[in-house]
C-alpha cells in the first residue's frame, strides 16, 4: 500500500506556522519594536529611520534596522554597508552590523547587483518577509526600527501583523500640505491596526542661509504638527534641510557623527531622546487584538490542519 500522498496546502500551512514560531522567538530578544512608516514616498522617510537608528546607538540603545522596503531598499546605502551581504550561521542569517553597530537586514543584500529589479506580486512579498522575519538572527536588542515601504499595502500591513507585540508607529511626512492629505491616511492605518503612534515627524521643514540667517520654507510650513493635532497625536519634531544630510548618506556616512552641531543633527538626538521617554516609560506594552479580542498576530486558517 503506497504511502498517503501529503495534501500541499497542508504542508504549506504548516511552513507558514514554523516560520511564525521562528518570528516569535526571535522578535522576543528585542525590547522595543518601532515601525516607520508614511503616506507616500519622497518624505525622506529612510534617511529619517538611518539616522534615528544612528541617534540611539549614541544614546547608548542596541539598535537594528530592518529595512522592509523590497523594492527600494536604501537603508543599507545611508548607513554605508550597501554592497554588503548577509551571512549564514547555524542559528540563521545574520545582519550587517554598521560602524555604528547598528544591525541591518535588507533586500539590498540579497540582489546580485544594485540594478537588479525585484519584480514580485504581493503573495511573494509577503512570503519574503515572513522569511525575512524569522531567519535574521538579530540577538539582544534594545530597538528594533522597521523601515516601511510607503503607503499601507501589503509589505507594511504583512510587517505589522507578523511581528507581535509592536510597540508603537513613527509617522514621517513633508511640509506640503498635499502630503498632509495623505499621511493622514498613515496615522487612521496604524490606529486601525492597534499599534500606538508615537508621533509625527516633519522632514524637510525650512531651509536657513547661512549668510543671511533667513529661513525660507520650501516646501510649505507646518503640515506636520496639523496632522498631528488633527489626528490627535505627538508631533514629535522639525527636521530641517540641509544639503550636507545628502551629501553624508551619498558617502554613507553618518550625518549626525559628522555634523553633531548641525540644526539638522540637534533635531535627529531630540527627537531620539523623545522616542526614548516615550517608549521605555512603558507605553505601548499592550498585547494588539481585533475587535472580537483575538490576538492581531498570526490568525491562520488551521481548518486544514486539523483534517490532516
Amino acid at each position: 500500500m503506497s504511502a498517503q500522498r501529503r495534501d500541499p496546502r497542508i504542508e504549506h500551512l504548516k511552513r507558514i506556522q514554523e516560520l511564525n514560531r521562528a518570528i516569535v522567538e526571535k522578535m522576543s530578544k528585542i525590547r522595543y519594536k518601532v515601525a516607520v512608516l508614511s503616506g507616500k514616498g519622497g518624505v525622506g522617510k529612510s534617511l529619517v529611520t538611518a539616522n534615528l537608528g544612528v541617534a540611539l546607538a549614541l544614546k547608548g540603545r542596541k539598535v537594528g534596522i530592518l529595512d522592509a522596503d523590497i523594492h527600494g531598499p536604501s537603508v543599507p546605502k545611508i548607513l554605508g554597508v550597501h554592497g554588503y551581504t548577509m551571512a549564514g550561521s547555524p542559528e540563521g542569517v545574520l545582519p550587517v552590523t554598521t560602524p555604528h553597530g547598528i544591525k541591518v537586514a535588507s533586500m539590498d543584500f540579497l540582489v546580485p547587483s544594485e540594478e537588479t529589479p525585484i519584480v514580485w506580486r504581493g503573495p511573494i512579498k509577503t512570503s519574503a518577509i515572513r522569511e525575512l522575519l524569522a531567519l535574521v538572527v538579530w540577538g539582544e536588542l534594545d530597538y528594533l526600527l522597521i523601515d516601511l515601504p510607503p503607503g499601507t499595502g501589503d509589505e507594511a500591513l504583512s510587517v505589522v501583523q507578523m511581528i507581535p507585540k509592536i510597540h508603537g508607529t513613527i509617522i514621517v511626512t513633508m511640509p506640503s500640505d498635499l502630503s498632509r492629505i495623505v499621511v493622514k491616511k498613515a496615522v487612521s492605518f496604524a490606529k486601525r491596526m492597534a499599534v500606538p503612534v508615537l508621533g509625527v515627524i516633519e522632514n524637510m521643514s525650512g531651509f536657513t542661509c547661512p549668510e543671511s540667517g533667513k529661513t525660507y520654507y520650501i516646501f510649505g510650513k507646518g503640515a506636520g504638527r496639523k496632522i498631528a493635532e488633527e489626528m490627535g497625536v505627538e508631533f514629535l519634531g522639525e527636521i530641517p534641510l540641509d544639503p550636507r544630510i545628502t551629501e553624508a548618506s551619498d558617502r554613507g556616512k553618518s550625518f549626525i557623527a559628522e555634523y553633531p552641531e548641525a540644526p539638522a543633527a540637534k533635531s535627529f538626538i531630540e527627537i531620539a531622546e523623545k522616542i526614548i521617554g516615550k517608549v521605555e516609560s512603558g507605553g505601548g506594552d499592550e498585547e494588539r487584538t481585533t475587535e472580537g479580542g483575538e490576538p492581531m498576530s498570526f490568525r491562520l486558517n488551521t481548518d486544514l490542519l486539523k483534517k490532516g
